[in-house]
């Protein structure tokens, strides 16, 4: 939406933090400033989308999509810039002056309010729930809908190429110091981008909706620990399970179980939910194809969305 705009009568809206990699930033726009946004055109699909036919339940709602250029999940407040990439490393700066900007706008006076987000969106939504919740009155309603967001730990060797992966994102973007404290008092805080050791402590109502079988952990860590297996030779699989053969098939159902199994370790909440499904994709939100082409599961998520919305 355009920030010179106020909002001075919006009663619902949704604030969507942009998926990006946790890497490579000076690479793509997800990462960076430097490359030409200003002409680069935006699509609102799949819960975004403004057609009340493919999308009934948000349609007319007030939608802000906050441009992921960070790398950080929106937390990170370095003052020095970085010498060989001159990058800044500034995520939470960004999230704060987005907020105050839209607050100071017209935000403050919602009647129900939504963050959402998917992949480093997703996670970030989980990262940032309680503190979007502090924004608003109390007499907001205020929700969280995180879409392939949990990302796991695993165990063994899945584990180790884990932490591995997020003690690099922690220590690039100085975040130890940043993360929650909920966690960082009780474990190492190199496990506090794990979304299996913060959701428990998330008191803002949270959705989950995950692929037992993400197509995006299985490519970037899953894989990496199967010996002798050659990451080059995954590309196509990872695009459609039509492209893999019987090896890789082999290699995404052993992913399944690990992934419920972490997720089922999460203690109950009633205010909390959670849609597991066990479609080989990483994205439900920003995909209009994964959105609506299977209406079985499509169903499903509206369902669990209404309910979860509604109460």
């Amino acid at each position: 939406m355009d920030l010179h705009q106020h909002m001075p009568t919006v009663r619902d809206v949704e604030m969507d933090l942009q998926t990006g990699s946790f890497t490579w930033r000076s690479r793509s726009y997800l990462g960076s400033t430097g490359y030409d946004l200003v002409n680069k055109e935006i699509p609102f699909n799949a819960i975004l989308e403004l057609d009340c036919q493919l999308n009934p339940d948000f349609y007319n709602w007030h939608k802000v999509f906050v441009h992921y250029c960070d790398g950080s999940l929106f937390m990170s407040d370095v003052d020095q810039v970085d010498p060989t990439n001159n990058l800044t490393f500034r995520g939470g700066r960004i999230y704060n002056a987005v907020m105050e900007e839209l607050l100071g706008k017209g935000m403050r006076n919602a009647h129900n309010a939504i963050l959402t987000g998917s992949s480093a969106g997703g996670l970030s939504t989980i990262l940032h729930c309680d503190r979007f919740r502090a924004l608003f009155p109390s007499t907001t309603r205020v929700k969280c809908i995180s879409d392939s967001g949990f990302f796991i730990r695993g165990e063994g060797e899945l584990a180790k190429q884990s932490e591995r992966h997020f003690a690099q994102v922690i220590a690039a973007n100085e975040l130890r110091s940043l993360l929650p404290r909920s966690c960082t008092s009780k474990r190492d805080p190199n496990l506090c981008l794990f979304a299996e050791y913060l959701v428990d402590d998330v008191a803002t109502p949270l959705f989950i909706l995950e692929a037992a079988f993400d197509s995006y952990q299985i490519k970037s860590n899953f894989i990496f620990t199967v010996p002798g297996l050659d990451p080059m030779q995954w590309e196509n699989c990872s695009k459609s399970l039509e492209q893999c053969n019987a090896t890789q098939i082999g290699i995404i159902k052993e992913f399944g179980p690990i992934f419920k199994k972490t997720l089922m370790k999460l203690g109950n909440s009633s205010s909390r939910g959670v849609f597991l499904d066990s479609c080989y994709l990483h994205f439900h939100f920003y995909s209009t194809y994964n959105w609506i082409s299977t209406p079985v599961l499509h169903n499903k998520v509206r369902v669990l969305l209404d309910i979860y919305i509604v109460f």
